[in-house]
């Protein structure tokens, strides 16, 4: 169900993705009624020049008055801009990647705009906005998808801090993957799984004709998450497919 919710929201993300943008109207039941609508659990959905790698650093932290911070830094494509702000040691990013030259089109390239992207650092609070949970992700594209499934993890299917970050992943992925093109009209894509993904998730996709197939356990983010749980103590947990990282409390 994840998978198909994941190839509608990303249906017309290149018209619809840019600063300013309504979050209001994209969420309107009457507008998202035919992505929805599209939605077929007995069959893989179909979804309307490639950059390079960048890199991107994820941290959180709930501190012991229950304040969280969720923090994302990204160089985005390559070593970003190659600037520095002044002798602070700061990298720009070159997130500008994601404009449009498209004269009219939403995310043209203009003064005083800020480009789409995928950066995804959450905080889940509860109603009454206390604070639950802060999460996030590095992963190109695939930081939505992450994102989405550490929190269906946690807040539908109650996994533990642990169980949400080190359970198998799927990404949605282009054919020729160069970290920012999924989305990018006429390119094909393919569901990719870690090689610890439930056999049944494996032979439920194939069944509905998605094509598919297996990456290296850097390709699906590196995630963390912390969360106050039920009974008010701190439980976190740091990507095990981090080569550094960790969760620490004190």
């Amino acid at each position: 169900v994840l998978v198909e919710a994941a190839i509608q929201a990303g249906h017309d993300r290149p018209t619809e993705l840019f600063d300013g943008a309504d979050p209001v109207r994209l969420l309107d039941a009457e507008r998202i009624a035919d992505r929805r609508a599209a939605i077929d659990l007995g069959r893989a959905g179909e979804v309307a020049t490639p950059s390079f790698d960048g890199d991107t650093t994820y941290l959180c932290v709930i501190d012991g008055n229950g304040m969280g911070v969720s923090l994302i830094n990204s160089n985005a494509s390559g070593f970003g801009a190659h600037l520095v702000a002044g002798s602070s040691g700061i990298f720009l990013h070159d997130r500008g990647l994601g404009f449009s030259l498209q004269a009219g089109h939403p995310a043209e390239y203009r003064p005083g705009k800020r480009p789409p992207h995928t950066l995804a650092p959450a905080l889940v609070t509860h109603p009454d906005g206390r604070l639950r949970t802060v999460l996030g992700t590095m992963g190109g594209d695939a930081q939505p998808q992450i994102v989405l499934q550490m929190l269906a993890a946690s807040l539908r299917h109650g996994r533990s801090a642990g169980q949400a970050v080190g359970r198998g992943r799927w990404r949605i992925a282009p054919a020729v993957d160069t970290g920012f093109s999924t989305w990018s009209p006429g390119v094909s894509r393919k569901v990719e799984l870690e090689d610890h993904v439930p056999q049944a998730i494996v032979d439920a996709l194939a069944a509905r004709g998605h094509e598919f197939g297996t990456a290296e356990h850097s390709q699906f983010g590196h995630a963390h998450l912390i969360e106050i749980t039920e009974h008010g103590s701190l439980a976190g947990a740091a990507d095990p497919r981090a080569l550094a990282g960790a969760a620490t409390g004190f």
